[in-house]
């Protein structure tokens, strides 16, 4: 699904990654957890094609087995999630705009991209999936912050994606709204969906994540089942302090040792 070779890439004039090598296969769900600087927006970057590598020796970046996917096809066959969009929406968007604009990649509605009765008729459906029936004619900024982050997971979902990537998906909500967002994310985790998850935050990983990658001062620190890579030696080394984690049906906490 995705496959990184020794790829570098930058970020304005900062190069965040050095010969850097990641293979995601199709189905895997996976969390890409590390502080703050880890590198992880910058990979998001590189898949959403927002920027490209350095060429170099050796080295390429594969999209769904193909270095030349148009920006199209990506819309089509990956779903994203991030607070970015939340915070790209006018004011004045309806919330039913917001969720249909998901068919074409845009943020919101406007004269290139006019939906479908179907494709409406979708995003309705959506609605009630993400517990909002009655709010597809309010405007974004009459909405809580919990209630525009579903609105960008079902747009995000509009399509039933290949591949869903949430990026720090519960950053600056409380802790209802949390809850809210996070199990709604596990209702459209399926076996043959794909799932990339970025936070810098344990609490985010949710049970269907099956691997975990640590990522520091973009490298990978550990790479493998979460069991295995979610222990408190791991994490300490990962965030440089000491740390105790704590499971519970699924979940995983940090405290401090």
């Amino acid at each position: 699904m995705i496959e990184f070779k020794n790829v570098s890439a930058f970020q304005h004039q900062t190069q965040v990654l050095d010969n850097f090598s990641l293979t995601i296969g199709a189905g895997e769900r996976v969390a890409i957890l590390g502080p703050n600087g880890a590198g992880k927006s910058t990979l998001l970057k590189l898949i959403a094609r927002e920027i490209y590598p350095v060429e170099g020796e050796g080295s390429y970046f594969k999209l769904f087995e193909s270095e030349k996917i148009t920006l199209w096809e990506l819309r089509e066959r990956i779903g994203f999630m991030s607070q970015e969009f939340q915070e790209d929406y006018t004011p004045f968007t309806q919330a039913l705009d917001v969720v249909v604009s998901g068919f074409f990649g845009s943020i919101g509605c406007h004269d290139r991209f006019i939906p479908s009765p179907e494709q409406y008729a979708h995003a309705r459906a959506m609605l009630e999936v993400i517990g909002m029936p009655d709010c597809q004619y309010l405007m974004f900024q009459r909405l809580s912050a919990g209630q525009q982050r579903r609105l960008i997971l079902a747009r995000a979902f509009i399509h039933h994606p290949e591949l869903l990537i949430f990026d720090e998906p519960t950053n600056h909500l409380d802790v209802g709204a949390s809850k809210t967002v996070l199990n709604l994310m596990r209702d459209f985790c399926h076996a043959t969906r794909g799932v990339i998850l970025t936070t810098h935050d344990v609490h985010e990983i949710i049970p269907e994540i099956d691997r975990v990658i640590l990522l520091q001062q973009g490298r990978i620190l550990i790479d493998g089942p979460k069991d295995e890579v979610l222990t408190a030696h791991a994490l300490s080394e990962l965030y440089q302090v000491d740390l105790q984690v704590d499971k519970d049906r699924g979940w995983y906490h940090l405290r401090y040792a």
